[in-house]
Order: structure tokens, then C-alpha cells, then sequence
């Protein structure tokens, strides 16, 4: 259906066509904007009595089509099967997609937002959306149900970032070489957790001091309670990473440390499971441990804060942009992407600088 808003000085008609929104600025008065907005009104009413299509599928039904051909990560296809499981087939998966109204899905987002966060609320609607879409695009159904919901956004939360000296001090917590090399390389390095629990051996250029994420096993993916190594989180994760010459010694004593595989491992030579060591290691460690006599460090701070970390090292050296973006395994955007290129010299200054960040902080292995 067709609506209009004002903008400026001026009236504008919207509307659904394809699954996509469509403006049409061109008016001055919204008495004619609103004219325009009737007669495609009308317009679409009687192609509803003129097209008569089959009669749609229950949702459940439209599901189990649209994951068929739904093309995303294992570990993304997971987290949406369980939204359809838990929240959105238990409401609307018996109804028809067609029978499924605006109204409905307010209602639908009220109740979850009363016992549910925020974020989670805009990630159920979200999907319901995106399926919902699907069916427009194959005319089984005239409108998207969610277009133009209003759902409260809270400001993103600022994440914390730890100094030198709090990464060791978090390091010098693990209880062995292995843990505490993965806290220092990450922190140093802005790896996702995922492509450091994935490094093999063979990843590691020591020699080159240099280490590959790569396209086909630089991710360790935890899937309906399975590890499996898999691709990393996007094409732009790819990537060598340069190393700077303490972590290069640092990685050099922890394969002579242990005989296995995987760098960063248990200490059977196992993958780590990241829940595991979130809830045994890292959490004491940063938040404090009574037992031991820890007092906390950085309460809060997640593993993934680490990459942040990094990420403010980076801009508190001046590092560039494009040395950035590679270095964590992001692709910028736009024109700025094509006309920007890291150069050795980017690379030995920013290697100095985390050389000479962890020596001026009293890190030693």
C-alpha cells in the first residue's frame, strides 16, 4: 500500500513494490502527493481482484522452502533455526503467510520485548521479514507485515579496551602457555577468536613473520554442539597477518611447547571450545577470582575486546586506514576500497609501534 510523508518543504509517496520501498519526491503539495498515493491504492485493489493467486502456504510450509535455498554460513543458518524454533514458528507458523497482518507482528514484537532484550527482539523480526519478503517476491503474498514497524533501538553499548600492561597482567592468569600466547596474540594481532583457535602449524610463516587465515579452514565454527573448521567470517578474513619480532619468539616457544597440530589448543591437543574457556579462564581472569586472590583486572570485558583492543592500539599509532582494515580482515567500502593499498613501509611502522608498545609495558614471555 501507498502512504505519504512529508519532507521539507515538500510531500513524497512511498510504497512496496518487489519487496523494496520506492520514493517518489517529485511533489510540491501534498494534497497531489496524496492523490498519487490514492490511485496506486486503488490501483493495487483491483489487481487483487484481478490475480488470483494460489492460495499461500502456512508459514511453517513457506519455511522449510525458504531454508532450502537460503545461502548463509552453517553457524548463521543455526542461530536462525533456533529464532524460527523458540520465537517464530510457535506464533505464526499454523497461519498462512497471506493471513499474516501488521497489526499481528506489532503485536507479535510487544510480547517479545517483554521478556526478551531489545536486540534480539529487532533480530526475530528481522528474520520474519526477510521471509516474509521472499514470498512477496514470488507473489504468494501482496505486502511485507513487518515494512515500517517501529522497534526501540537502545544506543550500542561502548565495549571496553585493556591497556599493554592489563593484557599481560590478563595473560600472566592463564593457567599455561598455550592460553596465555592466545590472549597476547590476539590482543597484538585483532584475530577473531574463531580464526585463532583454527591456526594449524602450517599457518604459522615464522620465518616470514608472517601468519595465513585461510579461505577454507581459518574458522572454527561451533555448530549444533560440533567444532568444524570451515572459512572464515567473510571473503575480507583472508589475509596475512605481519607479525611483530617478540610475538614471532613468542609463537616459536609454543610449538616447541607442545607436539600437536593446532596452535592453540587444549592440553590433549583438542580444539578449544570458546564457551568453555570463556567461563573457566577468561572470565576469572578478567573479573577477578576470590579464591585465588584475584582482584579484578577489567570486569566485563569480553575476548572479542581484545580485537577492539587492537583496534584502538591502531588509531592511537595513526595507523592507516587500509592497514587497519586488513589487518583485522575488513573490506572498506566504496571507492576508498579500490584507490587504497598497504605498503611495506605502512607495515614496519606499525610493527615498530607493537614492538615497542609491548617492551615499553614491562611484557615478557
Amino acid at each position: 500500500m501507498a502512504w505519504v510523508e512529508e519532507r521539507g518543504s515538500r510531500s513524497r509517496v512511498r510504497y512496496r513494490r518487489a519487496g523494496r520501498t520506492v520514493t517518489d519526491s517529485t511533489y510540491t503539495r501534498r494534497e497531489d502527493a496524496e492523490a498519487e498515493a490514492t490511485r496506486l491504492n486503488n490501483a493495487t485493489r483491483a489487481a487483487r481482484l484481478r490475480y488470483q493467486p494460489s492460495p499461500a502456504p502456512r508459514l511453517d510450509e513457506w519455511v522449510v522452502i525458504w531454508q532450502a535455498g537460503h545461502l548463509a554460513a552453517d553457524s548463521t543458518l543455526a542461530r536462525y533455526e533456533s529464532l524460527l524454533r523458540v520465537h517464530i514458528l510457535p506464533a505464526f507458523g499454523s497461519r498462512r503467510i497471506d493471513s499474516i497482518t501488521h497489526q499481528d507482528v506489532k503485536a507479535f514484537a510487544r510480547g517479545l520485548a517483554g521478556h526478551l532484550a531489545d536486540s534480539s527482539v529487532r533480530h526475530i523480526v528481522t528474520l520474519l521479514g526477510q521471509i516474509l519478503r521472499e514470498a512477496v517476491d514470488d507473489h504468494l503474498m501482496f505486502f511485507d507485515p513487518t515494512a515500517r514497524l517501529r522497534l526501540r533501538r537502545l544506543p550500542r553499548e561502548q565495549r571496553p579496551f585493556a591497556t599493554a600492561v592489563q593484557v599481560w597482567q590478563i595473560a600472566a592468569r592463564m593457567p599455561d602457555t598455550i592460553t596465555r600466547t592466545l590472549v597476547i596474540t590476539a590482543a597484538y594481532t585483532g584475530m577473531r577468536i574463531s580464526e585463532l583457535t583454527a591456526l594449524s602449524r602450517a599457518d604459522l610463516h615464522l620465518a616470514e613473520a608472517r601468519l595465513h587465515v585461510s579461505a577454507t579452514t581459518g574458522a572454527l565454527h561451533e555448530v549444533r554442539g560440533h567444532l568444524t573448521l570451515g572459512p572464515p567470517k567473510t571473503p575480507a578474513a583472508v589475509r596475512d597477518i605481519a607479525l611483530p619480532p617478540f610475538l614471532v619468539d613468542g609463537l616459536d616457544r609454543l610449538l616447541h611447547a607442545h607436539p600437536y597440530d593446532t596452535v592453540f589448543c587444549t592440553p590433549t591437543g583438542r580444539w578449544l571450545w570458546r564457551t568453555d574457556y570463556n567461563n573457566r579462564r577468561w572470565r576469572p581472569a578478567c573479573d577477578g577470582h576470590p579464591r585465588a586472590d584475584w582482584p579484578p583486572i577489567l570486569s566485563g570485558m569480553h575476548f572479542h575486546d581484545l580485537r577492539h583492543t587492537h583496534r584502538t592500539w591502531m588509531d592511537e599509532d595513526h595507523t592507516p586506514e587500509v592497514l587497519q582494515a586488513h589487518r583485522l580482515g575488513h573490506a572498506i567500502p566504496g571507492i576508498r576500497g579500490v584507490y587504497a593499498h598497504v605498503t611495506p613501509t605502512m607495515t614496519a611502522r606499525l610493527l615498530d609501534n607493537l614492538q615497542a608498545r609491548w617492551l615499553d609495558n614491562g611484557g615478557y614471555w
